[in-house]
């Protein structure tokens, strides 16, 4: 892929800033943190707002922020470290590993029993989100109660761990046919699992060892040191007023141990230079510093898109939660792929890829640019403004 040899106006980057101070100005956010890497430079860095409101505590540099589903890519590309190993293909069917999830069944209705599914959930179907597999979050979907009542998928902490989640997930019914439609759920969660199978370790060992201590991720993981908790910040939920009420404080958050659950799909807490780290590293080919985490065509492999006969998610998305417009946008392996800038309704290039979380973070990385951004504030729900949206405009507005 062709690089861009345009720059950027550092004058006009201060769009981006007028517009994340304004959320925080009018109380919707309760911080705004916000970088740009262009061309290997860091372009803007800015730190705004507070880490909690009513004490009066600042937003630092150093803060640690729940980036909930921007775990994602970090445990998909853990994955795809055991497929370079030559570990497993991905179309393999997960029973292979995972045999309580090799008989599943799928859900016709409520007054109708599951049927068998027609076939096997494979590897490329996780990392997709086209196995079937729900969230208990995802309250538009009758299945969803299934796995609330059984304890799973919510955001509630689980007593469960990857193992014991796995064999409730097998005697659970998929939302749809393996393969047949992308659905927001669990499904890093297994792929989590499979980590933890393949590997011998647990999740969190494995991520350590071969992904954050590598790229020096150093305040990333499942929990924050209690010699951290000074820095972890307090967590927002939008009011219907447009406001912001405090739902979480660090020192009876979930976050302060090693909780029960590894989820896979959200449950890292990180920084911004952490998340930086991971995106040079993105930008670098899969290596940064030197060392190298992931092999360059399998990074290009994971973001490409991987839909059947080359779909966007609006022609395979059922009625569903999705932490980026569904039109215009493919989805590699852990990642979402522009497909259609027009289309998605947002200014971008055709092929940059990247995710959201539930607190409103995002980031998002653009090879022909040389472009990286990450935002990180803490108010959920996800897309509860169009914040995403108006980074991008402001973001590519600076490019000259």
């Amino acid at each position: 892929m062709s690089v861009s040899s345009g720059g950027i106006d550092p004058d006009r980057l201060a769009n981006v800033t007028a517009v994340t101070h304004g959320y925080v100005d009018s109380g919707r956010f309760p911080n705004a943190v916000t970088a740009v890497l262009h061309r290997g430079e860091e372009v803007l860095r800015d730190v705004y707002g507070w880490a909690d409101v009513a004490d009066g505590r600042p937003i630092a540099e150093d803060s640690i922020f729940r980036i909930f589903s921007m775990t994602k890519p970090i445990v998909s590309l853990a994955l795809l470290q055991c497929y370079e190993k030559g570990e497993f293909l991905l179309e393999d069917p997960i029973g292979r590993y995972l045999p309580e999830l090799a008989s599943m069944t799928v859900w016709v209705g409520p007054d109708e029993d599951p049927v068998p599914a027609s076939g096997p959930i494979t590897v490329k179907h996780l990392l997709t989100h086209t196995a079937g597999f729900t969230a208990g979050f995802q309250y538009t979907q009758p299945v969803s109660a299934l796995y609330r009542d059984a304890g799973v998928g919510d955001l509630r902490p689980s007593k469960h761990d990857l193992a014991a989640t796995m064999e409730i997930l097998g005697g659970l019914p998929l939302v749809c046919q393996p393969g047949a439609a992308f659905h927001y759920g669990m499904s890093t969660d297994v792929v989590g699992r499979l980590v933890e199978v393949l590997s011998g370790q647990s999740l969190d060992e494995y991520l350590a060892e071969h992904v954050l201590s590598p790229l020096g991720m150093t305040d990333t993981g499942f929990w924050v040191p209690e010699d951290d908790i000074d820095r972890f910040i307090s967590n927002y939920l939008k009011t219907p007023d447009d406001k912001r009420h405090r739902v979480e404080t660090p020192d009876v958050a979930r976050h302060c141990h090693r909780p029960t659950f590894l989820s896979g799909a959200g449950g890292l807490v990180s920084t911004l230079d952490d998340y930086l780290r991971f995106c040079r590293m993105l930008l670098g080919g899969g290596e940064l510093d030197g060392r190298r985490v992931i092999g360059r065509k399998t990074l290009e492999y994971m973001a490409t898109n991987h839909l059947p006969d080359g779909r966007m998610l609006n022609e395979m998305g059922q009625d569903t939660f999705s932490e980026v417009a569904m039109e215009g946008m493919g989805f590699g392996l852990g990642v979402s792929v522009l497909m259609d800038p027009a289309l998605a309704g947002a200014i971008g290039t055709a092929g940059e890829y990247g995710w959201g979380g539930a607190a409103n973070t995002v980031f998002w990385v653009d090879p022909a640019e040389d472009l990286a951004v990450v935002f990180l504030t803490q108010l959920v729900p996800s897309g509860a403004y169009p914040i995403r949206r108006q980074l991008r405009a402001t973001v590519y507005g600076a490019l000259t």
